[in-house]
């Protein structure tokens, strides 16, 4: 098993919608944040990448057809060089909403981590956002500095820039597959990030 599909938004740009849709679109099983979260063998492997080993990405995605959303997220230019067959998607919403959803879920949520050695503090707190998580306007020029960066390096027809709310129809022209007969996905609200963050025992 290969990555077919890998996704180079941040958190909090409908990456759990997405996740669910490429499930939907049989390009699952999907890799995300979610599947690091509780499960001790992956928790181990992006410990180890975020403090400096390098990536078997063959191993690190084993048994996943695609991945979006952190802890992926941050290895992106990796990740599709090493898998060039792949399409790459950028799960994309405008700069402030994406902070005014940041600044209520991720950002403190990793603020208040007491585990230095995790992939949220070292991963996402020090190292994409050098710990400034509450720093608006620093977060903000991280975030575009991020779409930038994937819109001027990753070839145009390997790419397709999903907004979020805008459905089935150009996601799946992208991949190739028929449009299905159910709604998109829609889901992982500020209320739902904070209950599944007190399921795993995080909040």
């Amino acid at each position: 098993m290969t990555l077919k599909v890998i996704g180079t938004g941040f958190g909090r740009t409908g990456t759990d919608s997405m996740r669910n849709a490429l499930n939907i679109l049989g390009f699952g099983p999907c890799h995300h944040m979610y599947e690091v979260m509780g499960n001790p063998e992956q928790t181990d492997i992006w410990r180890s990448i975020a403090r400096g080993a390098t990536p078997d990405w063959d191993h690190v995605f084993k048994g996943f057809n695609s991945c979006v959303d952190w802890p992926s997220a941050r290895y992106w230019p990796e990740i599709i060089r090493h898998f060039p067959e792949a399409k790459v998607i950028l799960t994309y919403r405008d700069p402030e909403s994406w902070w005014a959803s940041f600044d209520k879920t991720i950002g403190p949520g990793v603020e208040a981590d007491s585990d230095p050695l995790d992939f949220g503090n070292m991963g996402i707190r020090d190292q994409t956002f050098g710990g400034r998580v509450r720093d608006r306007a620093h977060c903000i020029k991280v975030y575009q500095d991020n779409v930038d960066r994937v819109t001027s390096e990753v070839p145009p027809d390997r790419l397709y820039v999903h907004h979020l709310g805008t459905g089935w129809e150009g996601l799946c022209a992208h991949l190739g597959v028929d449009v299905p007969d159910a709604p998109f996905p829609s889901g992982n609200n500020v209320q739902e990030f904070h209950a599944k963050l007190e399921d795993d025992g995080r909040a």
